[in-house]
């Protein structure tokens, strides 16, 4: 155990003495939230650029109607009243005459005009969208840019258009103005959370507003945090054992210890230094979130189960990187193992937004049990808003546990059998025959 502990040591100051480690610890984050601080950054800063709007009105009844809304909104929204700068572009609206025989070739002219930025998009305006319940009729409104499918502007005349509809539609059936607006006004429903009991006071509380922070930026947060740590300080064990192997300080250090110890020291070692980086961003974290008023959305009652699962997955993957570098003799034979031991790492990653959209489906519970995958998909169920059954983190770090001491089992079996073989390449079945033969 003394052996492990030295080996441990070492593994950890060689980590945390280099320049590399501050470096990493300060620039994981902002890379891996780069496109969050771009989004912060870039908030507000819209192009002011006037935007012309092609209409073809099949009805010829509404966009005489859309002009005068849209102009309308260019007086009141387009400038600052406190500085009188030009915040948001005028969108400018052009009535074309419809040639109902030549209809191809006039959409073919004006899509020429967006490309050359003559329009920034047109519009065509089915003949029956007044009335759109006529069986075959054609009551479509249709966009038309060269980015419309993210297009802004193709939601403001979506709602400007059927405004207009309702307009017309209540002028036909002799409803007044005044009794049409208040027939055309439109409340949303608000997102709130439970009705609960006050611990402190004991009194029931209100529900709290939901928000976008709850329900993706904590679990997204957490999540990203655990794979920052795999990352940094386990996936570089393979790179670092097969040195070692290679230059022959494998054969030297196992002179004096056994290859576990030798394996069981460098995993020991990520894990501290995976501590350390993942305390600082949580308790960074913690303490930005309080200043900034969201001292209510930090999930400190999930960090026990958070530091449980990081502990399991570092062992578990480290474990799999060490035993994977003992294999290879070369960094091309690395490349070509490294991919698939990263696996447990990355499929979490491509199947976290399904799971925060319904953390409790049927596919968000089967996947989140299966041992290799669970610390990070867990750790997402567990961290959105939605209660889950209380078995199931307890079944899942369960499986986790004996995932991680069969990793570590069949870890060291291989990384007994490969971590003084030279010059042969390694093959997965051999691998495979080797651990079982031990």
């Amino acid at each position: 155990m003394n052996k492990i502990w030295i080996l441990t040591k070492r593994e950890f100051l060689t980590s945390v003495r280099t320049r590399s480690f501050i470096v990493g610890l300060i620039l994981a984050p902002v890379l891996m939230g780069g496109g969050l601080i771009v989004v912060l950054v870039s908030k507000g800063k819209v192009d002011v650029k006037d935007k012309m709007i092609a209409v073809l009105d099949h009805t010829e009844k509404i966009t005489p109607r859309l002009i005068e809304y849209a102009d309308a909104r260019n007086q009141t929204a387009t400038i600052d009243p406190e500085s009188s700068k030009k915040i948001r572009p005028a969108y400018l609206i052009e009535n074309v005459v419809v040639d109902s025989l030549g209809i191809n070739n006039q959409k073919l002219e004006l899509s020429e005009h967006v490309r050359n930025k003559q329009l920034h998009a047109f519009v065509e305006i089915g003949p029956d969208v007044i009335h759109p319940m006529e069986e075959g009729g054609n009551h479509r409104i249709v966009y038309y840019s060269e980015n419309s499918a993210i297009d802004d502007l193709r939601d403001w005349m979506s709602s400007a258009i059927n405004q207009q509809l309702r307009s017309i539609r209540a002028d036909e059936l002799n409803i007044d103005a005044d009794v049409s607006q208040e027939l055309f006004f439109w409340i949303n429903t608000e997102g709130m959370g439970l009705v609960k009991v006050d611990e402190s006071t004991g009194d029931v509380a209100d529900a709290r507003a939901s928000s976008l922070l709850d329900a993706l930026a904590v679990p997204y947060i957490l999540v990203m945090i655990m794979f920052m740590m795999v990352m940094m300080f386990t996936i570089p064990l393979l790179s670092a054992v097969m040195e070692e192997k290679s230059e022959r300080i494998a054969e030297v250090l196992l002179g004096s210890v056994t290859p576990f110890q030798f394996m069981m020291g460098k995993v020991l070692g990520s894990i501290m230094v995976s501590l350390i980086g993942s305390s600082v961003y949580i308790v960074g974290g913690a303490i930005f979130a309080t200043q900034a008023g969201y001292a209510e959305s930090v999930p400190y009652h999930l960090l026990p189960w958070f530091f449980a699962f990081l502990i399991l997955e570092i062992i578990m993957v480290g474990s799999i990187m060490a035993s994977v570098g003992s294999a290879c003799s070369n960094s091309k034979d690395a490349q070509s193992l490294s991919f698939p031991a990263m696996l447990p790492v990355l499929v979490p990653m491509f199947v976290m937004f399904p799971i925060l959209k319904d953390p409790l489906s049927g596919f968000s519970t089967i996947i989140s049990l299966i041992p290799p995958l669970t610390p990070m998909l867990m750790m997402v169920r567990q961290a959105t808003p939605v209660s889950i059954p209380e078995w199931q983190p307890i079944v899942g770090l369960l499986g986790v546990v004996l995932f991680t001491l069969f990793s570590v089992w069949l870890g060291g079996r291989i990384f007994r059998t490969q971590i003084l073989l030279q010059g042969k390449p390694p093959k997965f079945f051999a691998m495979v025959k080797m651990a079982l033969k031990g």
